[in-house]
């Protein structure tokens, strides 16, 4: 536990219960255990839970911490992937949910203004309704939050052509840890007056304020959209395929990958009948006018085939495309039918770099014996890699771990980076000098230092308290 964090004393909860409510707050273990974990598997039991509705609430909550000592935790849907949500000091674990209300959606200025505790896949659904689009679509969307969303700055498939949560979020409003409350960025398609705060807090995983309010770009809705399915026999084809598509000119707004292991998981959601020795299939979607589709949809097509595709599908309903992209999205928690337990990590690398990082994979696996899955946007070389195993196999633990270490280096050797989309947390704090050079380190701290003086808030992520 940092030094400067204490212990929330029955006062400081006694004063966290008049602001709140008593029936918005609690200390009982069967409510804190509820709130101890998050999609890592790891637990760390809070002190206490609280149900903020209101940014007054939160600021006053935040200056009392401040002023007593203890840790707050910031907190969505709890499906962050490296532990940014984690009471890892103890403290109290602030859950944003009841701020759920989307306030605005401006058609005319294509924005929106929504409280973090929406969720995303709600906030999709209800812009689709007034024929726009919000594109950054994590795996999560059914259940995460668009605050977690900021704080973790969230990508999803179809980065590769609209990128990611960052550039969709124009303004904040947010309580910094001494109850102060900021509003941030604008509502304008342009605005440069100080520094890009806005920028600045989102991806910063709940370290430096709270979110209460969000104000987000949105487009207008693709007029139709097309999936194609293509199959490989060899892992490194497939790869290659992803940079020729992108080296032609053509921008889908997706291209997933599965590896074999993957392509079992899918098969056993689909029962498509997929030929047991298929390497890898891609996953593509192109979006636009309807001729523009169907010519991307051809050439994606007769490009995948001169690439060694031995066989291209095109989705023939919108709901055989909605089952295709389900069944890609439960990829991640079927693989709990290949071990017990799982490393998931999110590497990026160049484009054209790819097939080198599944050739690396692959002779990771067959030089340690462990089962290890790849899956993800291969459209902009986020790889979502997993090591499946029995964590209470020691010698499985010890070639992970080494596994891992030399996974990241490679990354890095290859010009990319240890995590896109998941964030840093806890999991991969211990990873991040390896990415950040020191002086870099050491220019985040001072920042986090001006923004949370006492150190309270989210302590214990990304090295930087």
């Amino acid at each position: 536990m940092p030094s400067a964090i204490k212990p929330l004393s029955s006062h400081g909860f006694r004063q966290i219960r008049r602001i709140v409510g008593r029936e918005n707050c609690s200390r009982e273990k069967e409510d804190r255990i509820c709130y101890a974990f998050d999609a890592t598997r790891q637990e760390f039991m809070p002190d206490a839970v609280v149900f903020p509705a209101s940014t007054a609430e939160v600021a006053r909550i935040l200056r009392l911490a401040t002023d007593a000592g203890f840790a707050v935790i910031p907190r969505g849907a709890g499906s962050g992937m490296s532990g940014g949500a984690l009471a890892s000091a103890g403290g109290v674990v602030l859950v944003m949910t009841r701020f759920n209300r989307i306030l605005e959606i401006d058609t005319d200025n294509l924005i929106a203004r929504v409280e973090p505790g929406v969720v995303t896949g709600s906030f999709q659904r209800a812009v689709a309704e007034k024929a726009l689009f919000y594109p950054p679509d994590p795996s999560s969307a059914d259940f995460s939050t668009l605050g977690g969303n900021v704080a973790e700055c969230a990508g999803g498939p179809k980065a590769v052509k609209y990128g990611v949560t960052r550039d969709y979020v124009l303004g904040l409003k947010a309580v910094l840890p001494t109850g102060t409350v900021v509003d941030t960025g604008v509502k304008t398609a342009k605005g440069v007056v100080g520094y890009d705060l806005t920028r600045l807090l989102t991806g910063s995983e709940g370290t430096l304020g709270v979110i209460t309010e969000i104000t987000l770009r949105l487009l207008p809705q693709p007029e139709t959209a097309a999936t194609l399915t293509a199959f490989y026999d060899r892992m490194e084809t497939a790869a290659e395929t992803v940079s020729e598509i992108i080296r032609k000119g053509i921008i889908p707004r997706t291209v997933e990958f599965m590896d074999k292991a993957s392509i079992r998981c899918v098969e056993n959601y689909l029962q498509k009948g997929f030929a047991s020795d298929v390497e890898a299939l891609l996953l593509i979607e192109v979006d636009g006018s309807g001729p523009a589709v169907r010519h991307s949809v051809e050439a994606v097509r007769t490009l995948c085939m001169e690439m060694g595709a031995r066989q291209v599908e095109a989705a023939r309903s919108p709901e055989e495309a909605a089952r295709l992209w389900q069944a890609r999205k439960s990829i991640s928690p079927a693989l709990y039918a290949l071990a017990p337990d799982k490393i998931n990590e999110d590497i990026v690398v160049p484009r054209s770099r790819i097939p080198d990082m599944v050739k690396k994979i692959r002779e990771l696996s067959e030089r340690t014996g462990l089962i290890m899955v790849s899956f993800g946007h291969a459209g902009d070389g986020n790889i979502h890699f997993n090591i499946m195993l029995d964590k209470t196999d020691p010698e499985a633990v010890k070639k992970a771990e080494a596994s891992l270490e030399e996974m990241f280096d490679y990354t890095l050797a290859l010009g990319g980076t240890i995590s896109g989309e998941h964030g840093i947390g806890i999991s991969k704090a211990p990873y991040m000098p390896r990415e950040i050079p020191g002086e870099v380190l050491a220019l985040m701290r001072r920042i986090k230092q001006a923004f949370d003086p006492a150190g309270i808030l989210n302590p214990g992520k990304m090295q930087l308290s």
